[in-house]
């Protein structure tokens, strides 16, 4: 996993977003001047989205410079504990699905943070919605392999929570099936997550770490902070 992570960034995001505001090309324009080899664009989605045909479509018509690797992907939420995820049906050039924590995976459907915080308030221990949580990323891996975890426990600082609370036995099992199930796992700069313990526990078990900003404008494309200190204490490198 040493090496030049950080020449890459797997999760940027354009206005086929309605909160980003850069386009396509600007994306592919930034990660070029920043020296980038890979850039992954990436678009939020739900069930109800029409618009990802015409979107795959628009990428492909891109002018990508020489050097520059364009990588395609939608980012959706994990709806509940079973693992399912808010998708459309998706046409072919879509690379890799981003899985994101946006919202608290319940039996029942999706929790706000506010929902899950009052729960806690009254009684419901938080190691039993820390499990929960894991145990829903673990399914939403195993039923949709092949695609990328989106800034991993982003949502436990909403929920009152934090990373240092989790077991290394869920580190490691997250860690194990991200590598069995060929799900990349990017460090966020945005959300600055998953912390040192989780990408030592993803380097242990050989699965594959990426480097992503969450850009949301083209002037963040590929810049690296908390990335870099994530990586470094993990023992990674960058």
């Amino acid at each position: 996993m040493s090496g030049a992570l950080t020449r890459g960034d797997f999760h940027v995001h354009s206005t086929f977003s309605d909160d980003a505001s850069s386009t396509l090309a600007e994306n592919v324009a930034a990660a070029h001047a920043a020296g980038l080899d890979t850039v992954r664009l990436v678009d939020h989605v739900r069930a109800s989205t029409t618009w990802v045909p015409d979107y795959v479509a628009a990428v492909a018509a891109l002018d990508v410079p020489d050097g520059l690797t364009v990588l395609t992907g939608v980012e959706t939420k994990i709806l509940d504990s079973s693992g399912s995820l808010d998708l459309p049906p998706l046409p072919p050039g879509i690379d890799r699905i981003l899985i994101a924590d946006h919202q608290f995976p319940g039996d029942a459907g999706p929790l706000s943070p506010g929902e899950v915080r009052e729960r806690i308030a009254a009684g419901w221990p938080a190691a039993e919605a820390l499990e929960m949580l894991v145990s829903a990323t673990l399914l939403a891996m195993t039923r949709h392999p092949g695609n990328q975890l989106a800034h991993c426990f982003s949502i436990l600082p909403k929920l009152g929570l934090s990373e240092a609370e989790l077991t290394d036995t869920q580190l490691s099992a997250l860690a194990q099936t991200a590598a069995a199930t060929d799900t990349h796992v990017e460090v966020n700069e945005k959300w600055g997550c998953p912390g040192p313990r989780a990408v030592a526990a993803l380097h242990a078990a050989g699965a594959t770490v990426v480097a992503s900003t969450d850009s949301h404008d083209a002037g963040s494309v590929g810049r690296y902070e908390r990335v870099r200190e994530i990586l470094s204490a993990a023992g990674a490198g960058s």
